[in-house]
């Protein structure tokens, strides 16, 4: 009879849990967890705080009693796994609530300690009212101080995933909300201007943003804390919520002599196998292959914790599953919005030899006659050898999330921007368009390979000369109302055709409208007689996100 145990719950312990019972009911299976609670929705902690999800028990998603019923797995809940043996295949443990060590033996061991949270050496930052948010104990300490403190503001260090959440979370409490962010922007797997837009949505949510700020050190008051920041201002605050970021849990193995990738994470092969053929590890503390660039990455997401930890079940049990990469699929809500990425963006691809390019998109979200459409953003990001796919990012109200679910499968198969001109996707009034958003981006992009139509983006607008003339085809009032790019002609589309003897022949136009659709039409128009021209992807809107 095999034995295995496994040393930490969540997605990836958990979920190689149950799937290891599914394979063999007779192996003896233990699982270790130095907190109260093995299997727990820590995606969801952030809206229990916020009220949006009211019982605190949703989040509690198996207990000890119930994994013991359905998969007979022994769950010893408060038991820290505090040494490793892998000569002796053994496990020293720490029960926390008596102090009892004690050792147990294993077959095969799998490690799932996931990613503590990161805490710089910043002075002062050790308060009672500072708080991170990994599992329960730490919602329950940050809901405990809303409640017993009952502050006015709160300040959130860091614009990653946890640090927006904390943000929508206390604002949905009527609470005032500093975010601090070290970059230029927040949520960082996206480019600057898709983020640009995110910032104006937080910023119109009364938002105190405060990019390229940090932290610099912390002291605490008789009314809060005051906070020094880099830019050498300080601040006021009642409660501070660190999430910086997060970091592979390794110490067990570097004790143990697992080896350890220079990421900070545990290596591990395809078969989610570490450097000892008997021990596996899955989760947030190993590090992974990017799917499009094969480079190391460390990728702290559920769905990837999940797979890995059912790969590792297969193979413990003798079968030949492997991991088939990470592409790091992510999406997030902040306030009206979503955001959401899959692949690589512009600023990763700009490190690599890949050659590629890229297409701006602005639609609707469905039938823009029907009511409740709402405008989507999207970035696509395509190899210019064989137009193959690389990475997109979108954002919205509605509709996001499918738009990047298709083009991560796109991605996964190695489809094309050929491949999205034709892909035949659902349509009703109140859910799409007949010609959806994403068939429109294959459309834009195979024209720009194959020659039909030429783009320019907004660094190519900045950095024109005395050869090149800028035309604006936008109506008047939209000038008014939204602005416009200085030096720029404003001839309207539906004019252009009688006033084609204002423009230069003897130099390039670049051409831009609102969104570049009749940028598009424009362009094709001045082709036909004889024009040099480029049109700006995603127009204006798109300019005015890149030069925020």
């Amino acid at each position: 009879m095999k034995k295995l145990l496994i040393i930490g719950g969540v997605a990836g312990g958990a979920s190689a849990a149950a799937r290891a019972r599914r394979l063999n009911e007779e192996a003896e299976i233990i699982m270790f967890e130095r907190g109260e609670f093995v299997s727990f929705a820590n995606c969801g902690l952030p809206y229990h705080i916020s009220g949006e999800i009211p019982e605190r028990s949703a989040l509690i998603l198996q207990t000890p009693a119930s994994f013991k019923s359905r998969f007979n797995v022994d769950v010893r809940v408060q038991q820290e796994v505090i040494a490793i043996d892998k000569v002796a295949k053994t496990l020293l443990v720490k029960n926390l609530i008596t102090g009892e060590q004690y050792s147990e033996s294993y077959d095969a061991l799998l490690l799932s300690p996931g990613a503590a949270p990161i805490t710089p050496p910043i002075p002062g930052l050790n308060t009672p009212l500072t708080f991170s948010l990994r599992n329960i104990p730490d919602m329950d300490r940050i809901l405990a101080s809303v409640k017993q403190s009952r502050p006015r503001h709160v300040t959130v260090v860091g614009g990653g995933f946890i640090g927006l959440e904390m943000m929508e979370s206390f604002h949905a409490l009527n609470i005032e909300v500093t975010l601090l962010e070290l970059s230029n922007q927040v949520m960082a797997p996206v480019d600057i201007e898709m983020a640009n837009m995110l910032h104006s949505e937080i910023l119109a949510k009364g938002i105190d943003l405060r990019l390229n700020t940090g932290l610099a050190s912390v002291e605490q008051t008789s009314s809060g804390l005051s906070l020094f920041l880099s830019n050498g201002e300080s601040l006021d605050t009642e409660l501070l919520i660190c999430a910086i970021g997060v970091k592979p849990e390794t110490r067990l193995a570097v004790d143990a002599g697992l080896v350890i990738g220079e990421l900070g994470g545990i290596i591990v092969d395809e078969m989610m196998r570490t450097s000892d053929a008997d021990i596996y590890a899955v989760g947030d503390a190993v590090e992974e292959f990017d799917l499009l660039t094969g480079e190391k990455c460390l990728v702290p997401l559920a769905g990837p914790a999940n797979r890995q930890g059912r790969i590792a079940a297969n193979n413990i049990f003798g079968g030949s599953a492997s991991y088939k990469k990470t592409q790091g699929t992510a999406i997030c809500r902040v306030f009206d919005l979503a955001i959401a990425s899959t692949g690589l963006s512009e600023k990763r691809l700009a490190k690599t030899e890949i050659p590629f390019d890229k297409v701006y998109l602005h639609g609707a979200s469905h039938a823009s006659y029907f009511p409740g459409a709402h405008p989507i953003s999207l970035k696509l990001l395509f190899n210019t050898d064989n137009g193959k796919i690389l990475g997109a990012q979108a954002l919205g109200r509605d509709g996001v999330d499918k738009r990047i679910d298709v083009l991560a499968v796109a991605i996964r198969a190695g489809l094309t921007v050929y491949d999205l001109q034709e892909m035949e996707l659902t349509y009703a009034p109140p859910y799409g368009s007949a010609k959806d958003l994403l068939n429109q981006a294959g459309f834009v992009a195979t024209n720009s390979l194959k020659g039909e139509t030429c783009l320019c983006h907004s660094a190519d607008i900045d950095a024109r000369d005395d050869s090149q003339v800028l035309l604006d085809v936008r109506n008047p009032g939209e000038l008014l109302k939204a602005g416009s790019i200085a030096g720029a002609i404003n001839i309207p589309l539906d004019q252009l055709r009688e006033r084609l003897n204002e423009l230069p022949r003897d130099r390039e136009v670049l051409v831009f409208c609102q969104v570049g659709l009749r940028g598009h039409v424009a362009y094709r128009m001045l082709v036909n007689h004889g024009f040099k021209v480029r049109n700006l992807s995603g127009g204006f809107k798109t300019y005015q996100a890149v030069t925020a």
